[in-house]
This record gives C-alpha cells, sequence and structure tokens, in this order.
C-alpha cells in the first residue's frame, strides 16, 4: 500500500489542515509516501514529511499580516471580534509606481519560509525516501506543474513554495526560468489526481471548505473585495471539479479516497493572517482528526 497525504488551498485556513495532518501522523501514525500540497499545502507538506510538526505549528498560529506582506493590499480593522477590510490605497499606489502587476507583494513570505525551513531541514526532505510535491500554476505556458523536492536545489525549491502559495493579483507574481507562476490553487487546488498517478492506493484528502457555505458573504465594498470574491468563486469551481476528476479517477484504478474538511466554512477571506484565529483553527482540525479518522467521509458526485 502506498499511502498520500493531499491538502487543498485555502490560505489562512491551513491551519486547520496542519491540526487535522498533526493527528493523522502522530496518533494515527499513518506512513506516507507521498505528501502533495496545492496553494497553502505547499507550505505544510515539506515540514510534515519529516515530522517536523511542533515548528510548523509554532509558525503557522503565529503568523501575522506583516510576515506574509511587505505590502499588503487590504488594511484590516479588527474590532470587538469582528474583522473588516478596506483597500490599501497608498499600498497600491506604491505597486503601480514601482510598475508591478499586483496589488500586494508578498517578498516577506519568501523570507518566512527560508527562515522556516532551514537547509538541514531540505536535505533530510530529500533524503527521507518520501516524494514531497508543491504544485504551481505556469501562467506563460497555461499549464499546471508539479515540483518534487528531490529534483531540486534548496534555493529553487523555496521559490515552488512561495510561487504555490502567491495568489495573483493580490501577492506576488513569481517570475522563474523565463516564466510567470502564481498559486497553484489556479490550475489544482486539490491534486488528487496527480496522487493517484503517482501510485498512491490510499489516500487521505484534506479539503479546506466546508460542504456548508456561508449563510451569506460579506457585502461587496470596493474593487478589491469584488476582485477577490470573483477569484474565490472561481477557486470554487475548480475544488468541485478536482474532487470529481480525482473520485472519478479512484473509482477507475480502485484508490481509497478519504476525505476530511471543516465542519463550517471558517473564513470569507482567507488572505487574513490572525494568529489567534489560526490557532484556534489548529486545534479545531486536530479534533476533526479525533472525531473522524476512523470514519472519514466520502463525498459524492453529485
Amino acid at each position: 500500500m502506498v499511502r498520500a497525504l493531499v491538502i487543498s488551498g485555502g490560505g489562512s485556513k491551513g491551519a486547520f489542515a496542519g491540526g487535522l495532518a498533526e493527528y493523522l501522523i502522530t496518533v494515527c501514525q499513518y506512513d506516507y509516501k507521498i505528501f502533495i500540497g496545492s496553494s497553502t499545502g505547499s507550505l505544510l507538506v515539506p515540514l510534515l514529511s519529516i515530522g517536523k510538526i511542533d515548528k510548523l505549528k509554532a509558525v503557522f498560529t503565529a503568523v501575522t499580516q506583516d510576515q506574509i506582506f511587505n505590502i499588503d493590499p487590504f488594511i484590516i480593522k479588527k474590532k470587538d471580534g469582528i474583522v473588516k477590510t478596506t483597500i490599501n490605497h497608498l499600498g497600491i499606489l506604491k505597486m503601480f509606481l514601482k510598475k508591478r502587476m499586483t496589488f500586494g507583494e508578498s517578498e516577506n513570505l519568501r523570507n518566512l519560509i527560508k527562515k522556516t525551513i532551514s537547509r538541514v531541514d531540505y536535505e533530510n526532505i530529500q533524503n527521507s525516501g518520501r516524494d514531497v510535491i508543491v504544485t504551481v500554476s505556469n501562467l506563460t505556458k497555461m499549464t499546471v506543474e508539479y515540483k518534487l523536492a528531490k529534483e531540486h536545489s534548496y534555493e529553487d525549491y523555496c521559490d515552488w513554495i512561495w510561487a504555490s502559495t502567491s495568489l495573483v493579483p493580490f501577492m506576488s507574481l513569481v517570475t522563474k526560468n523565463g516564466n510567470d507562476y502564481a498559486d497553484g490553487g489556479m490550475g489544482d487546488l486539490i491534486p488528487i489526481y496527480e496522487a493517484i498517478q503517482r501510485g498512491a492506493t490510499d489516500i487521505d484528502v484534506i479539503v479546506l471548505k466546508s460542504d456548508r457555505n456561508l449563510l451569506q458573504a460579506p457585502a461587496i465594498h470596493n474593487a478589491l473585495d469584488l476582485t477577490y470574491r470573483i477569484f474565490g468563486f472561481m477557486l470554487n469551481q475548480i475544488g468541485l471539479d478536482d474532487l470529481t476528476i480525482g473520485k472519478l479517477e479512484g473509482l477507475n484504478k480502485k484508490v481509497k479516497l478519504n476525505f476530511y474538511r471543516p465542519l463550517d466554512a471558517l473564513t470569507s477571506n482567507s488572505l487574513i493572517f490572525d494568529p489567534e484565529q489560526m490557532k484556534h483553527w489548529w486545534d479545531l482540525g486536530y479534533k476533526c482528526g479525533e472525531e473522524n479518522a476512523l470514519n472519514p467521509k466520502v463525498i459524492e458526485i453529485n
């Protein structure tokens, strides 16, 4: 049996996936041979593959907006537990003056990735005998690419993780090898099919979207809200397609698929990184593992 862990995109909701993965690895003691992440999943799978869960948790439950963005397209205000966002007009103006192609810039995330995953960690990942894969969207060639850790240098792989998590036009457009790259979720939000193609026979899939939508999405107040809502809608449809394709391929190849997802919608804006909230989501993910690991859900094709 070849067991794989697939973690979908989901921005700050990745904290939920971290808590759930902690339970599956440390309590269930599942021995994954394949780790595949897309977007925020790409931040998780490298350290999960070598059991550095405490290190990962320390970062994921303490990260702030300033550690992600050097120019944040949003101004975020929190009052009485309610988060509101407005356009960072000055930040966006700076981006235009710098002749950048996005509203925000996430160079700080690239630095955080290097601080979190050390060269020693990366050597351990490459020598672990496990396949650790991150998903990126090549906007130049209009294709999805899957980057295997053992095939790349440390510096290159940090770039690929960064590209996989960079949701344009809110975050940096990553140019590498003459091509423009962006968030892996734009092409493959839940890379189940890729795990099957790599030989997985038993796959745990963490989907960072509840099957219960928010009762009412927040009102759209400005062009940035509208752009984010449109991207959210498109990513949701991509995720549904990925689930359908993965389910059909799983049936065809007789692969066991175990699905885990939040019971309720966690947030309407996954580009807001609130340490208090993300700590709660990590604990919520761990609890989800406790309640569902022995009886994971099957997602039906409608």
